[in-house]
């Protein structure tokens, strides 16, 4: 709703509303609009979810509706982006004596993902495994001080993942967090945060821009290697080739 809608919709006036929401301490309407939205759209049913996709791609084009969202998250990651707080997450990781690596739910296959990178660059890289919530305890057993998880979450945030994190900080761990916004409960948890839209479609979690940034996490720990990642990728290369784990063209 717009001010004036709104105003109509409670019968007062659009001034008064905009005063409401400077009152409650935002720069304006639109500041308070977009913190609502935030707030209500970590709390979607998957079944309010298809009915607002279907609202909202309603005659349009779904594929191109659906990529162009998807490109909108991206220009969304790459404006809002701290310099400053993304190196800060590097020297984290690059220092830590352990990393553990947390995502449930759709959130798993992104932490999949990250340490099957990270596991070829660095020897201390634990993928916590999601199966039940005792299960995860057990394999974070040993953490504390000088370890850092690192954990993953979006929208609706997982109980799990959460309760995962508080139990590591209590144990002196840092935390560092890959989430949507700094409504997320994680957020407050963290250290340091890395924020990256995860676009609600119809019952689909989008990851496009949250894979996107952890791309760039990858090669900007890959770069701090520097000699050390290419004499591991020498290696890595020889053995390949010497056991045969990919085709060469002449076998295709």
């Amino acid at each position: 709703m717009t001010a004036s809608r709104l105003g109509k919709t409670v019968h007062v006036s659009e001034s008064t509303v905009v005063r409401f929401a400077s009152e409650l301490g935002y720069d304006g309407y639109p500041s308070m609009q977009k913190a609502l939205q935030e707030m209500i759209r970590t709390k979607l049913t998957s079944i309010q979810r298809i009915q607002a996709a279907d609202n909202q791609f309603s005659g349009q084009d779904l594929a191109t509706a659906v990529m162009q969202s998807d490109m909108e998250k991206l220009r969304l990651a790459i404006e809002e982006m701290d310099q400053a707080n993304f190196d800060r997450v590097v020297d984290k990781l690059m220092n830590a004596r352990h990393i553990y690596i947390l995502g449930v739910r759709s959130s798993s296959f992104v932490a999949g993902y990250l340490h099957f990178y990270l596991h070829m660059l660095f020897e201390n890289v634990t993928l916590v495994q999601s199966n039940a919530a005792g299960e995860i305890f057990e394999q974070l057993f040993r953490i504390g001080p000088g370890d850092v998880i690192l954990a993953i979450s979006f929208p609706r945030y997982s109980k799990v993942t959460v309760n995962t994190v508080q139990f590591a900080s209590d144990r002196g761990c840092d935390v560092v967090a890959i989430t949507d916004s700094e409504v997320s409960p994680l957020y407050r948890l963290a250290s340091a945060s890395l924020l990256a839209r995860s676009e609600m479609i119809s019952f689909v979690d989008s990851m496009v821009a949250p894979l996107s940034l952890i791309n760039a996490l990858i090669v900007a720990l890959g770069n701090r290697m520097n000699k050390d990642l290419a004499e591991t990728f020498e290696e890595l290369e020889d053995i390949w080739d010497r056991y045969g784990v990919f085709g060469k063209a002449e076998d295709v």
